[in-house]
Parts: structure tokens; C-alpha cells; sequence
């Protein structure tokens, strides 16, 4: 599943085309749940990221596109597998594959909040660690997972920022001192922005400390279990993330 930083990488893609506002030309594509005809026609206000989802913005709605674990998209060119939605404008396309596509009535602002995307400029530290104190019983390994508290981490992120904090995956909120919560929600923002550096480097995978690793960087034995409500796979070192009793 594609997490934030790699839906910046596609609408940092799609500005380099300079399409400015493009006037869709065609539809194409096997999404149902919503008239496509609507988009023919239509001037493109711009292109959006929220966490981990791509946002095409026209004048009163809005097409969501989430890849969810299999999703892909390809800028002037065509796969094999069946389409989700293509947009065709005067010269380029953009086709995205096994993903969900939904239609959001009205200005996307009031669908979204950005102080909660690790990734923008309006992203709020302060907002996030209220939210955090709203939930003392929610477990961390759980909690970097809401998207309405850290819209764009994923699990890559979360085993991460845990290892850097040197916070145990069961630790709850309200176990966690004030410099560990501050510093759970900085470095979730922080190893976001490296995440994407190393993406678009190719390099992401040789950065990973724990994350499909057997040793930590400090050769302690990893374990790898699926924890918390979310129950998604997690890699940690009993030895550098204790638990707080």
C-alpha cells in the first residue's frame, strides 16, 4: 500500500507535466460508482495529496483515488490490466489501476483537514498530540495508524519511527512520558520527509532499520508479529524499545 510520501511523488510527477488546468478530452476506465461523464469537459482546479490518498480537483467535486494495497497508476502509458479511471486531456493521460475511486460532492476543504497529513505545510504537531491524549488507552502501534491523526503513515513509517524513538509497538499513550509523545509525533513527520528523499533516490529499502529485518542496527534479534487492533505486521527489538511499566 502506498503510503504519504509516495502520493507526493505522483502529484509532484503530474506538476512537471505543467498541465496547468487541462480540460478532460476522454474518459476511460471500469469504475461504477459514479457517472464518469460528469468529468468530460471539465477543467482539472488542481492536483491534490492527503495521506495516502490522490486527490484531481474540479470546481465543485472532487475524484479520490486510493491505491489500497495493489494499486498502481501509469502518466502516458497503458498496462494490460483493465483500467479503474483514465483521464485523457489535449497531451498526456493519466490511467490509474486497482484502486478505489470515489466522487466527493462539493470543495474538497470540507472533506478534508491537512493539519493532519504528516506531509503538509499545514500539518499541526500540537493537534496530533491532543488527539493522542484523547485515546490514553490506544496502543502506539495503532495510533500512528489512524490516518486521522497521522494521515499518510503507513506501516514502513510506523516500525520506523518506533525504532527511532526507541518505543515499544504495546507502549499505550497514556504510559508514554511528554518527551516520548513529542518525540512519537515529530519523527512521524520527520521520517516521513526522508522516506520520500529516499524514495525518489531508489535507496528507501537500504534506510530501513527494522522494518523486514532479522537484526537491528545494534545486531539485536528482531521480532515480527501482528499487533494492536490493526493487527499489521510489526518489526521491533525487545532490547531498544522497552516497554513502559
Amino acid at each position: 500500500m502506498p503510503e504519504g510520501p509516495s502520493i507526493v511523488i505522483l502529484k509532484d510527477l503530474i506538476r512537471e507535466l505543467h498541465l496547468g488546468k487541462p480540460e478532460v478530452l476522454e474518459v476511460t476506465g471500469n469504475a461504477k460508482n459514479f457517472d464518469k461523464d460528469r468529468l468530460l469537459h471539465q477543467k482539472v482546479e488542481g492536483f491534490k495529496s492527503w495521506g495516502k490518498h490522490f486527490l484531481i480537483c474540479f470546481n465543485d467535486f472532487t475524484v479520490r483515488i486510493h491505491f489500497m494495497l495493489f494499486g498502481s497508476y501509469l502518466i502516458n502509458g497503458r498496462k494490460k490490466t483493465p483500467v479503474k479511471l483514465g483521464l485523457i486531456f489535449k497531451k498526456d493521460e493519466l490511467n490509474f489501476y486497482t484502486c478505489k475511486v470515489d466522487l466527493l460532492e462539493g470543495n474538497v476543504k470540507e472533506h478534508y483537514s491537512w493539519e493532519n497529513d504528516v506531509m503538509a505545510d499545514e500539518w499541526s504537531s500540537s493537534a496530533a498530540i491532543k488527539k493522542l491524549k484523547e485515546k490514553p488507552n490506544a496502543l502506539v502501534c495503532d495510533v500512528l495508524l489512524d490516518q486521522q491523526i497521522f494521515s499518510g503513515v503507513g506501516n514502513i513509517i510506523k516500525n520506523e519511527v518506533l525504532y527511532r524513538t526507541r518505543i515499544h509497538p504495546l507502549n499505550k499513550i497514556e504510559d508514554l512520558p511528554p518527551a516520548k509523545l513529542k518525540a512519537l509525533v515529530k519523527e512521524a513527520r520527520n521520517y516521513s520527509f526522508d522516506f520520500l528523499k529516499w524514495k525518489k533516490d531508489n535507496t528507501l529499502s537500504k534506510h530501513w532499520e527494522v522494518y523486514s529485518k532479522k537484526e537491528c542496527p545494534l545486531q539485536h534479534k528482531i521480532d515480527k508479529r501482528e499487533l494492536g487492533k490493526t493487527h499489521r505486521q510489526t518489526y521491533f527489538c525487545e532490547k531498544c524499545q522497552k516497554t513502559v511499566k
